[in-house]
Protein backbone atom coordinates (compact mmCIF):
# COMPACT_ATOMS: atom_id res chain seq x y z
CA UNK A 1 0.00 0.00 0.00
CA UNK A 2 1.82 3.33 -1.04
CA UNK A 3 0.74 6.54 0.89
CA UNK A 4 -1.90 7.96 -0.92
CA UNK A 5 -3.96 4.75 0.09
CA UNK A 6 -2.99 4.40 3.25
CA UNK A 7 -3.92 7.62 4.23
CA UNK A 8 -7.03 7.35 1.99
CA UNK A 9 -8.14 4.70 4.21
CA UNK A 10 -7.13 6.23 7.25
CA UNK A 11 -9.54 8.87 6.55
CA UNK A 12 -12.19 6.71 5.24
CA UNK A 13 -12.10 4.75 8.34
CA UNK A 14 -11.89 7.99 10.31
CA UNK A 15 -15.54 9.32 8.64
CA UNK A 16 -17.30 5.99 9.66
CA UNK A 17 -16.04 6.31 12.98
CA UNK A 18 -16.99 10.30 13.33
CA UNK A 19 -20.40 9.52 11.67
CA UNK A 20 -20.66 6.18 14.13
CA UNK A 21 -20.06 8.41 16.76
CA UNK A 22 -22.29 11.68 16.37
CA UNK A 23 -25.56 9.60 15.01
CA UNK A 24 -26.78 6.64 17.06
CA UNK A 25 -28.77 5.21 14.02
CA UNK A 26 -25.68 4.02 12.69
CA UNK A 27 -23.95 3.00 15.64
CA UNK A 28 -23.80 -0.64 16.69
CA UNK A 29 -26.73 -0.75 18.42
CA UNK A 30 -29.06 1.71 16.40
CA UNK A 31 -32.34 1.13 17.41
CA UNK A 32 -34.96 0.73 20.57
CA UNK A 33 -35.74 -2.76 19.30
CA UNK A 34 -38.03 -5.39 21.32
CA UNK A 35 -36.46 -8.67 20.69
CA UNK A 36 -37.90 -12.28 21.75
CA UNK A 37 -36.75 -16.16 22.46
CA UNK A 38 -36.30 -18.08 19.77
CA UNK A 39 -39.42 -19.81 20.69
CA UNK A 40 -41.67 -17.09 21.05
CA UNK A 41 -40.94 -16.56 17.09
CA UNK A 42 -39.28 -19.30 15.31
CA UNK A 43 -40.08 -23.05 14.68
CA UNK A 44 -37.43 -25.72 13.18
CA UNK A 45 -37.27 -25.66 9.12
CA UNK A 46 -35.25 -28.41 8.79
CA UNK A 47 -32.87 -31.14 10.72
CA UNK A 48 -34.39 -30.23 14.19
CA UNK A 49 -31.13 -32.71 15.16
CA UNK A 50 -28.66 -29.78 14.39
CA UNK A 51 -30.19 -26.99 15.78
CA UNK A 52 -28.82 -25.71 19.25
CA UNK A 53 -30.78 -23.66 21.41
CA UNK A 54 -29.25 -21.83 24.03
CA UNK A 55 -29.78 -22.57 27.67
CA UNK A 56 -31.51 -19.22 28.43
CA UNK A 57 -33.92 -19.69 25.01
CA UNK A 58 -32.78 -16.37 23.77
CA UNK A 59 -30.89 -17.63 20.90
CA UNK A 60 -29.98 -20.62 18.61
CA UNK A 61 -26.89 -21.94 16.29
CA UNK A 62 -27.73 -23.68 13.24
CA UNK A 63 -25.18 -26.35 12.66
CA UNK A 64 -23.96 -27.89 9.15
CA UNK A 65 -21.86 -30.99 9.41
CA UNK A 66 -21.21 -34.22 6.94
CA UNK A 67 -24.81 -35.38 7.84
CA UNK A 68 -27.00 -32.32 6.91
CA UNK A 69 -27.33 -28.46 7.20
CA UNK A 70 -30.17 -26.82 8.96
CA UNK A 71 -32.79 -24.04 9.48
CA UNK A 72 -35.38 -22.32 10.97
CA UNK A 73 -38.47 -20.41 9.95
CA UNK A 74 -40.71 -18.01 11.68
CA UNK A 75 -43.95 -19.44 12.71
CA UNK A 76 -46.08 -17.07 11.04
CA UNK A 77 -45.98 -15.11 8.09
CA UNK A 78 -46.30 -11.11 7.77
CA UNK A 79 -47.65 -8.43 5.82
CA UNK A 80 -44.69 -6.29 5.75
CA UNK A 81 -42.04 -5.93 8.47
CA UNK A 82 -38.73 -5.38 9.64
CA UNK A 83 -36.70 -8.43 11.13
CA UNK A 84 -33.45 -8.52 12.48
CA UNK A 85 -31.18 -10.57 14.71
CA UNK A 86 -27.52 -10.76 15.94
CA UNK A 87 -25.37 -13.35 14.17
CA UNK A 88 -22.00 -14.69 14.61
CA UNK A 89 -20.75 -17.12 11.21
CA UNK A 90 -18.74 -20.16 11.65
CA UNK A 91 -15.22 -18.96 11.45
CA UNK A 92 -11.37 -20.83 10.11
CA UNK A 93 -12.51 -22.15 6.89
CA UNK A 94 -15.79 -21.79 5.01
CA UNK A 95 -15.61 -22.25 1.46
CA UNK A 96 -18.79 -24.01 0.11
CA UNK A 97 -20.84 -22.52 2.84
CA UNK A 98 -23.85 -20.58 2.86
CA UNK A 99 -25.42 -19.00 5.68
CA UNK A 100 -29.06 -17.37 4.68
CA UNK A 101 -30.92 -14.89 6.75
CA UNK A 102 -33.92 -14.24 4.69
CA UNK A 103 -37.22 -13.94 3.99
CA UNK A 104 -39.52 -15.56 1.58
CA UNK A 105 -43.26 -17.08 0.65
CA UNK A 106 -41.67 -20.00 -1.81
CA UNK A 107 -43.49 -22.38 0.52
CA UNK A 108 -47.10 -20.93 -0.42
CA UNK A 109 -46.22 -19.17 -4.21
CA UNK A 110 -44.05 -21.96 -5.67
CA UNK A 111 -44.34 -20.29 -8.75
CA UNK A 112 -44.56 -16.29 -8.11
CA UNK A 113 -43.23 -15.75 -4.59
CA UNK A 114 -41.46 -13.26 -3.12
CA UNK A 115 -37.90 -12.93 -0.95
CA UNK A 116 -35.82 -10.64 0.03
CA UNK A 117 -32.06 -12.44 0.53
CA UNK A 118 -29.52 -11.59 3.01
CA UNK A 119 -27.01 -14.63 2.12
CA UNK A 120 -23.21 -14.77 3.77
CA UNK A 121 -20.62 -16.98 1.15
CA UNK A 122 -18.15 -19.02 2.68
CA UNK A 123 -14.28 -18.41 1.98
CA UNK A 124 -10.70 -20.45 2.29
CA UNK A 125 -8.73 -19.96 4.97
CA UNK A 126 -7.34 -16.51 6.10
CA UNK A 127 -9.64 -14.99 3.39
CA UNK A 128 -12.71 -13.25 4.30
CA UNK A 129 -16.51 -13.71 4.41
CA UNK A 130 -18.42 -12.24 1.18
CA UNK A 131 -22.21 -11.38 1.34
CA UNK A 132 -24.96 -10.44 -0.89
CA UNK A 133 -28.29 -9.12 -0.86
CA UNK A 134 -31.07 -9.77 -3.23
CA UNK A 135 -34.82 -8.79 -4.11
CA UNK A 136 -37.47 -10.61 -6.25
CA UNK A 137 -40.79 -10.25 -6.61
CA UNK A 138 -43.76 -12.29 -8.07
CA UNK A 139 -41.30 -15.30 -9.05
CA UNK A 140 -38.69 -12.68 -10.78
CA UNK A 141 -35.95 -14.99 -10.61
CA UNK A 142 -34.80 -14.49 -14.22
CA UNK A 143 -34.52 -10.56 -12.97
CA UNK A 144 -32.23 -10.49 -10.45
CA UNK A 145 -31.25 -7.92 -8.54
CA UNK A 146 -28.43 -8.77 -6.62
CA UNK A 147 -25.81 -7.24 -4.82
CA UNK A 148 -22.26 -8.38 -3.04
CA UNK A 149 -20.32 -6.57 -0.57
CA UNK A 150 -17.53 -7.50 1.64
CA UNK A 151 -17.14 -6.68 5.27
CA UNK A 152 -15.33 -4.24 7.48
CA UNK A 153 -15.49 -6.62 10.09
CA UNK A 154 -14.89 -10.13 10.48
CA UNK A 155 -18.02 -11.66 11.07
CA UNK A 156 -16.97 -14.80 12.72
CA UNK A 157 -15.40 -13.19 15.93
CA UNK A 158 -18.36 -11.67 17.40
CA UNK A 159 -22.12 -11.18 16.74
CA UNK A 160 -23.10 -8.39 14.51
CA UNK A 161 -26.69 -7.12 14.04
CA UNK A 162 -28.51 -7.78 10.29
CA UNK A 163 -31.31 -6.45 9.49
CA UNK A 164 -34.30 -5.95 6.83
CA UNK A 165 -37.17 -3.56 6.30
CA UNK A 166 -40.24 -4.42 4.14
CA UNK A 167 -42.63 -1.50 3.91
CA UNK A 168 -45.18 -1.01 1.25
CA UNK A 169 -42.58 1.86 -0.29
CA UNK A 170 -39.02 0.64 0.51
CA UNK A 171 -36.33 -1.82 1.16
CA UNK A 172 -33.48 -1.34 3.49
CA UNK A 173 -31.06 -3.71 4.46
CA UNK A 174 -28.86 -2.73 7.04
CA UNK A 175 -25.44 -4.28 8.60
CA UNK A 176 -25.13 -2.60 12.39
CA UNK A 177 -27.42 0.03 11.60
CA UNK A 178 -25.61 0.66 8.58
CA UNK A 179 -27.77 1.07 5.67
CA UNK A 180 -25.99 -0.70 2.82
CA UNK A 181 -28.68 -0.75 0.40
CA UNK A 182 -32.06 0.71 -0.03
CA UNK A 183 -34.90 -0.02 -2.98
CA UNK A 184 -37.41 2.79 -2.88
CA UNK A 185 -40.61 1.24 -4.91
CA UNK A 186 -42.21 2.64 -8.27
CA UNK A 187 -44.71 2.09 -10.44
CA UNK A 188 -42.38 0.57 -12.94
CA UNK A 189 -41.57 -2.14 -11.03
CA UNK A 190 -45.20 -3.67 -10.38
CA UNK A 191 -45.05 -6.81 -9.46
CA UNK A 192 -41.14 -6.99 -9.20
CA UNK A 193 -41.60 -5.68 -5.67
CA UNK A 194 -42.72 -8.02 -3.00
CA UNK A 195 -45.83 -7.64 -1.92
CA UNK A 196 -47.43 -10.74 -0.45
CA UNK A 197 -46.46 -11.83 2.82
CA UNK A 198 -43.27 -14.01 3.71
CA UNK A 199 -42.35 -15.80 6.23
CA UNK A 200 -38.49 -15.14 7.95
CA UNK A 201 -35.98 -18.27 7.02
CA UNK A 202 -32.29 -18.91 8.90
CA UNK A 203 -30.44 -21.61 7.25
CA UNK A 204 -26.93 -23.13 6.89
CA UNK A 205 -26.51 -25.70 4.12
CA UNK A 206 -23.65 -26.79 1.35
CA UNK A 207 -22.97 -24.91 -1.58
CA UNK A 208 -19.74 -26.19 -2.58
CA UNK A 209 -20.94 -26.38 -6.27
CA UNK A 210 -21.17 -22.58 -6.35
CA UNK A 211 -20.01 -20.58 -2.70
CA UNK A 212 -16.37 -20.01 -3.17
CA UNK A 213 -14.50 -19.58 -6.82
CA UNK A 214 -17.30 -20.94 -8.88
CA UNK A 215 -17.57 -24.38 -7.23
CA UNK A 216 -13.78 -24.87 -6.94
CA UNK A 217 -13.30 -25.19 -2.97
CA UNK A 218 -15.69 -27.16 -1.49
CA UNK A 219 -17.13 -27.39 2.00
CA UNK A 220 -14.18 -29.57 4.07
CA UNK A 221 -15.85 -31.58 7.03
CA UNK A 222 -12.73 -32.58 8.83
CA UNK A 223 -13.20 -29.05 10.00
CA UNK A 224 -17.18 -29.57 11.15
CA UNK A 225 -19.08 -28.89 12.63
CA UNK A 226 -19.84 -25.38 11.16
CA UNK A 227 -21.74 -23.04 13.40
CA UNK A 228 -23.88 -20.18 13.07
CA UNK A 229 -25.04 -18.69 15.87
CA UNK A 230 -28.34 -16.45 16.23
CA UNK A 231 -29.70 -14.30 19.24
CA UNK A 232 -31.67 -10.69 20.00
CA UNK A 233 -34.55 -11.86 17.49
CA UNK A 234 -36.78 -9.02 16.03
CA UNK A 235 -40.20 -9.59 14.23
CA UNK A 236 -41.92 -6.53 13.76
CA UNK A 237 -45.03 -6.28 11.52
CA UNK A 238 -48.34 -7.42 11.05
CA UNK A 239 -49.04 -11.54 10.79
CA UNK A 240 -52.04 -12.75 8.54
CA UNK A 241 -52.85 -15.52 6.41
CA UNK A 242 -50.43 -15.87 3.43
CA UNK A 243 -53.11 -17.02 1.17
CA UNK A 244 -56.10 -15.19 2.12
CA UNK A 245 -54.35 -12.93 3.65
CA UNK A 246 -57.22 -12.44 6.17
CA UNK A 247 -55.94 -9.82 8.58
CA UNK A 248 -54.35 -7.43 5.84
CA UNK A 249 -56.83 -4.98 6.38
CA UNK A 250 -58.11 -5.03 9.90
CA UNK A 251 -57.32 -1.93 12.07
CA UNK A 252 -54.64 -3.57 14.39
CA UNK A 253 -53.03 -4.43 10.63
CA UNK A 254 -53.16 -0.79 9.38
CA UNK A 255 -51.61 0.41 12.72
CA UNK A 256 -48.82 -1.64 12.79
CA UNK A 257 -48.40 -0.80 9.32
CA UNK A 258 -48.28 2.78 9.83
CA UNK A 259 -45.77 2.40 12.90
CA UNK A 260 -43.51 0.73 10.90
CA UNK A 261 -43.18 3.32 8.21
CA UNK A 262 -43.21 6.01 10.85
CA UNK A 263 -40.37 4.16 12.67
CA UNK A 264 -36.55 5.62 12.97
CA UNK A 265 -35.26 2.76 10.58
CA UNK A 266 -37.74 3.53 8.16
CA UNK A 267 -35.72 6.61 6.51
CA UNK A 268 -31.84 7.09 6.40
CA UNK A 269 -30.98 10.45 7.77
CA UNK A 270 -28.10 12.34 6.66
CA UNK A 271 -25.38 11.29 8.50
CA UNK A 272 -26.71 7.15 7.83
CA UNK A 273 -26.48 8.34 3.65
CA UNK A 274 -22.75 8.84 4.48
CA UNK A 275 -22.41 6.10 6.04
CA UNK A 276 -23.94 3.89 3.20
CA UNK A 277 -22.18 5.76 0.76
CA UNK A 278 -18.98 5.18 2.99
CA UNK A 279 -20.09 1.34 2.55
CA UNK A 280 -20.99 0.87 -1.00
CA UNK A 281 -18.20 2.76 -2.49
CA UNK A 282 -15.62 0.68 -0.49
CA UNK A 283 -17.01 -2.85 0.03
CA UNK A 284 -19.28 -3.20 -2.71
CA UNK A 285 -17.61 -5.20 -5.52
CA UNK A 286 -20.74 -5.85 -7.57
CA UNK A 287 -24.02 -4.68 -8.71
CA UNK A 288 -27.00 -5.31 -11.09
CA UNK A 289 -27.48 -1.82 -11.47
CA UNK A 290 -23.81 -1.34 -13.07
CA UNK A 291 -24.24 -4.24 -15.01
CA UNK A 292 -25.26 -2.78 -18.42
CA UNK A 293 -24.24 -6.53 -20.14
CA UNK A 294 -26.83 -8.14 -18.26
CA UNK A 295 -29.51 -5.29 -18.32
CA UNK A 296 -28.68 -3.09 -21.00
CA UNK A 297 -31.97 -1.51 -20.17
CA UNK A 298 -31.60 -0.03 -16.74
CA UNK A 299 -34.29 -1.61 -14.26
CA UNK A 300 -36.49 1.14 -12.91
CA UNK A 301 -35.60 0.99 -8.83
CA UNK A 302 -32.17 1.94 -10.37
CA UNK A 303 -30.51 4.70 -8.99
CA UNK A 304 -26.90 5.56 -10.31
CA UNK A 305 -24.28 7.10 -8.43
CA UNK A 306 -21.21 9.02 -10.70
CA UNK A 307 -19.22 7.76 -7.35
CA UNK A 308 -20.49 4.29 -7.27
CA UNK A 309 -20.45 3.89 -11.25
CA UNK A 310 -16.95 5.13 -11.97
CA UNK A 311 -15.70 1.91 -9.99
CA UNK A 312 -17.47 -0.39 -12.20
CA UNK A 313 -16.64 -2.16 -15.52
CA UNK A 314 -20.20 -3.15 -17.65
CA UNK A 315 -20.48 -6.24 -16.52
CA UNK A 316 -21.09 -4.59 -13.31
CA UNK A 317 -17.26 -5.85 -11.71
CA UNK A 318 -14.99 -3.62 -9.89
CA UNK A 319 -12.27 -2.30 -12.09
CA UNK A 320 -8.89 -3.33 -11.65
CA UNK A 321 -7.72 -1.01 -9.13
CA UNK A 322 -11.24 0.13 -7.90
CA UNK A 323 -10.61 -0.54 -4.15
CA UNK A 324 -7.58 -0.34 -2.01
CA UNK A 325 -5.25 -3.19 -2.34
CA UNK A 326 -5.22 -4.38 0.97
CA UNK A 327 -9.25 -5.13 0.18
CA UNK A 328 -8.60 -6.88 -3.41
CA UNK A 329 -9.25 -10.35 -4.16
CA UNK A 330 -6.22 -12.42 -4.93
CA UNK A 331 -8.02 -15.63 -5.99
CA UNK A 332 -8.68 -16.49 -9.77
CA UNK A 333 -11.83 -18.65 -9.38
CA UNK A 334 -14.59 -17.23 -10.71
CA UNK A 335 -18.71 -17.79 -9.99
CA UNK A 336 -20.55 -16.24 -12.72
CA UNK A 337 -23.14 -14.17 -11.32
CA UNK A 338 -24.73 -14.86 -15.29
CA UNK A 339 -23.59 -16.23 -18.21
CA UNK A 340 -22.91 -12.63 -19.20
CA UNK A 341 -20.79 -11.52 -16.25
CA UNK A 342 -16.65 -11.65 -16.85
CA UNK A 343 -15.59 -13.61 -14.25
CA UNK A 344 -13.94 -11.45 -11.79
CA UNK A 345 -12.57 -13.48 -8.79
CA UNK A 346 -14.92 -14.28 -5.65
CA UNK A 347 -13.10 -15.15 -3.34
Amino acid sequence: MDRYQFRSSILSLSLLLLIIAVDPVVSSSPFNLTTIGFDEGYVPLFADFNIRRSDDGRGAGLVLNRYAGSGFISGKYYDYGFFSAKIRLPGHYTAGIVVAFYTSNGDVFEKNHDELDLEFLGNVKGKPWRFQTNVYGNGSTSRGREERYKLWFDPSKDFHQYSILWAPNKIIFYVDGVPIREVVRNEAMAGDYPSKPMSLYATIWDASSWATAGGRYSVRYEYEPFVSEFTDFVLQGCAVDPVEQVGADTEECLEKKAKLMSAEYADISPKGRLAMKWFRERYMYYSYCYDTVRYPIQPPECVIVPSEQIQFKETGRLKFGAIPRRLRKRGRGRRPMNKDTDGQADI
